[in-house]
């Protein structure tokens, strides 16, 4: 069988990736070390322990995307559509430690001084391939864990986004374009905007003000706007009815994604302190009161109660309250479940989005469950002048503002993204591909051993 240029090059970068990490030289002393970072002294215990278990727990949540996802589509694209989410784990996890982390949290590369230094991204050599990131905590980041505890808990956030993305082209996205997809999502799109809320000088968190307590923005919002984008790239299938092949896999994997979300969501707090309770308190009531709306908006319009309506409402609940877990009350929490809960339904069922071919909701879902998100966070989040109910009349204007600059940007951002892969290597499969399914097509596996016996074709 001949082997396409196009793995050889694959091969060969993640051969040049692996053999330069084996000479990569480790830096651990030098000025930087002593300016930004403290002493073992300064670690806290307690907080290392939840921080380790949250850092499990949010990648559990990869795992159980993939099985929410596959038990969602067609038989004939369960194995692929899975392996697009569980495949971010190694591809992203690598972007991470090379490049990704840095362009993250890295310096600061910005305009300004002083106080009034806003930055947009980092310095992508600042901790290339985890340099000076140990055991010592970082005074501004996470200065009561070890930096690589840090490092690897927002490893985790950047891992998802791009898994979440698929569900919108299931069924019809060619295997290595994904690939190169997600490659460039994380370095231009996810890092950046990453850098932008969370770093403490980045332009969207310091000048705009932005909260995002668990990634509301940085992950949902991103990555549901580029499902929307991808759907316009990409087209609708050939065949968009399809009927959901395994809805005990949904169940399971909402429940995956339900417990990994406290990790998530609590384990933002960066301490096993009251705000982590608290957080962890707002993401169980907000998805409980959202799971509940979904089912009975659902029966009052004319729709059957069913597992998949219980199992989309939960997840909308979940990614509601993430960006304010940390910032409102539990009795709160329940309003952010419930209303966004009935703009997501709508938005899933209105004629308008039957005009795209989102196979699995994923902008109805993620990016409006991340609008309202931002929206309502702005409105309720506590502390004097943090919001519009507390005084904040200009906080909440920022945010309205930050709100469609990052729905620019990731829309945009993502559009150009996809066009640049496609010129690359085109993203949709052949229609005889898409015909057969993806997981016979692109990964010669399949839930039904009978296909296998299928003579080959030329499908790609």
């Amino acid at each position: 069988m001949k082997i396409e240029k196009r793995w050889i090059i694959s091969f060969i970068i993640i051969s040049i990736v692996c053999i330069t990490g084996a000479f990569w030289p480790t830096v651990t002393e030098n000025n930087y070390v002593l300016s930004e970072f403290g002493t073992t002294d300064h670690i806290v215990p307690a907080d290392v322990a939840w921080m380790l278990t949250s850092c499990c727990l949010v990648l559990i949540m990869t795992p159980g995307l993939s099985f929410f996802y596959g038990g969602m589509v067609g038989k004939k694209n369960v194995i692929s559509t899975m392996l697009q989410s569980f495949i971010c784990l190694g591809v992203v996890t690598l972007l991470w430690v090379t490049v990704g982390f840095s362009l993250a949290f890295g310096d600061p590369v910005g305009f300004g001084s002083g106080e009034h230094f806003y930055s947009f991204f980092g310095n992508p050599t600042t901790f290339a391939f985890m340099d000076y990131v140990g055991v010592l905590p970082h005074k501004k980041l996470a200065s009561t864990i070890p930096f690589m505890l840090f490092a690897l808990f927002q490893m985790k956030f950047a891992i998802i986004a791009p898994a979440i993305i698929t569900g919108s082209f299931a069924e019809r996205v060619r295997f290595i374009s994904y690939l190169i997809f997600i490659s460039l999502f994380t370095i231009f799109i996810y890092a950046p905007l990453c850098h932008a809320v969370w770093y403490p000088t980045g332009v969207l968190g310091s000048y705009f003000g932005v909260k995002d307590f668990a990634g509301g923005t940085v992950v949902h919002m991103s990555s549901g706007f580029a499902a929307l984008a991808g759907v316009l790239v990409l087209g609708k299938r050939k065949n968009s009815l399809h009927i959901p092949t395994n809805i005990p896999f949904v169940l399971l994997g909402t429940g995956m994604l339900w417990f990994g979300w406290f990790g998530f969501n609590a384990g933002s707090a960066l301490a096993a302190n009251g705000t982590a309770a608290m957080a962890f308190a707002t993401t169980t009531t907000s998805s409980a009161a959202a799971m509940l709306t979904w089912v009975f908006f659902d029966r009052m319009n004319g729709r059957k109660v069913s597992a998949l309506g219980a199992c989309i409402g939960a997840v909308v609940g979940l990614v509601a309250i993430t960006p304010a877990a940390g910032y409102v009350s539990v009795p709160e929490s329940m309003f952010f479940g419930f209303i966004t809960a009935l703009v997501s339904n709508y938005v899933v069922n209105c004629s308008f989005s039957r005009r795209f071919d989102d196979t699995l909701d994923v902008f109805a879902c993620h990016g409006v469950g991340g609008i309202m998100g931002m929206i309502l966070t702005a409105i309720f989040a506590h502390g004097e002048k943090a919001s519009l109910l507390h005084g904040g009349w200009n906080v909440f204007m920022h945010h309205m503002i930050a709100l469609v600059l990052v729905s620019i940007f990731t829309f945009f951002g993502a559009y150009f993204l996809f066009k640049v892969t496609n010129f690359i290597i085109p993203l949709r499969v052949s229609e005889e591909s898409e015909h057969i399914g993806l997981d016979l097509s692109q990964h010669d596996e399949t839930l039904d051993p009978k296909m296998l016996a299928v003579p080959e074709t030329q499908y790609h």
